[in-house]
């Protein structure tokens, strides 16, 4: 069994799903304070009702994956494929988004997300179902992120399941300790080095989306005489070459395989690729260079979720 293929959703859902509990653990807290605790089963409603969406909208995203996989028409192949890149494109968008963001303006999530439940207090006999929306959106949010890596890096079965589950049963015990146990715990550095290990996985994904979009010209240009010109590397400009991604860097299949430990752990953490090409290579640097780059500056003075100044690093109850 690949246990490898579970690092990445374990990494995903571990870090969203931590967002998830300190919003959460928030909310609680608001309650407990206002003496409205009566409400808390909204709040445990809302990250229920949650997940549950989260997972339908995945199921719906395989199911149609699977249709178009099992459809007899020419161009199905392709329309997998380039669907399979599109969700590559919206996974890294929202990704780099999400840790961009949360960068920036962590230091004001208690205060906004505070403030969002004395809004839904104050409208009384729809108290209930404000807080179950504040929580619900906040948990479909990150299990939608979360969803869409999944699918885009195309990994369906029960080893992925399992790093999701384990994801989400890590960050929910996190959660216990911070909001339950009081338990004082270095939040910054979690998140950024998270957030660093996290780059990476992106940046992986970067490149596979880039070979997705490579094999859906390959196979259309080998369609019909009128596509053939996609394929615009020939063997005039190199011996060895892909359809749109250029030259190759580099062949390690028989020295490192990507199917095979230790090639699957770097291939599932930091995006290796025993064949790379020259556009996956500049890509996937120009990534970790401009994304990573914007990600490591916001990280300069920035405190995280102010619940208790513990030498401004740590949180607890």
């Amino acid at each position: 069994m690949n246990f490898s293929e579970a690092l990445p959703t374990f990494v995903i859902t571990l870090r969203e799903g931590v967002e998830a509990a300190l919003v959460v653990g928030i909310v609680l807290a608001c309650l407990k304070k206002s003496g409205q605790s009566y409400l808390s089963p909204w709040v445990f409603g809302g990250v229920g009702v949650g997940l549950i969406a989260s997972a339908f909208i995945g199921v719906l995203l395989v199911w149609t994956m699977q249709i178009l996989s099992a459809s007899n028409q020419p161009f199905a192949p392709i329309m997998e494929l380039l669907l399979e890149a599109i969700f590559g494109i919206i996974a890294i968008a929202m990704l780099s988004w999400m840790l961009i963001w949360m960068t920036k303006q962590a230091r004001f999530m208690k205060a906004e997300v505070e403030g969002a439940v004395s809004a839904a207090l104050t409208q009384n006999s729809h108290a209930g179902w404000g807080v179950f929306s504040l929580v619900f959106i906040a948990v479909l949010r990150e299990g939608f992120e979360t969803v869409l890596f999944v699918v885009a890096k195309f990994q369906q079965g029960i080893i992925p399941a399992i790093g999701a589950l384990g994801g989400i049963l890590s960050a929910t015990g996190l959660g216990v300790l911070l909001f339950k146990w009081g338990v004082k715990i270095n939040i910054r550095l979690f998140f950024k080095y998270m957030g660093i290990l996290l780059l990476f996985i992106v940046a992986g994904l970067v490149v596979s989306t880039l070979g997705l979009f490579d094999s859906a010209m390959n196979i259309l240009s080998q369609t019909n005489r009128e596509s053939a010109a996609l394929c615009f590397y020939y063997e005039r400009f190199t011996k060895i070459h892909s359809c749109i991604l250029g030259p190759m860097v580099w062949n390690t299949s028989q020295l490192l395989p990507e199917d095979k430990f230790p090639g699957l752990l770097l291939s599932a953490l930091f995006g290796y690729t025993d064949k790379l090409y020259v556009v996956q290579a500049i890509a996937y640097f120009v990534f970790l260079i401009t994304v990573g780059g914007i990600y490591l500056q916001s990280l300069a003075g920035r405190v995280f979720f102010p619940f208790k100044k513990n030498s401004g690093n740590e949180i607890g109850n």
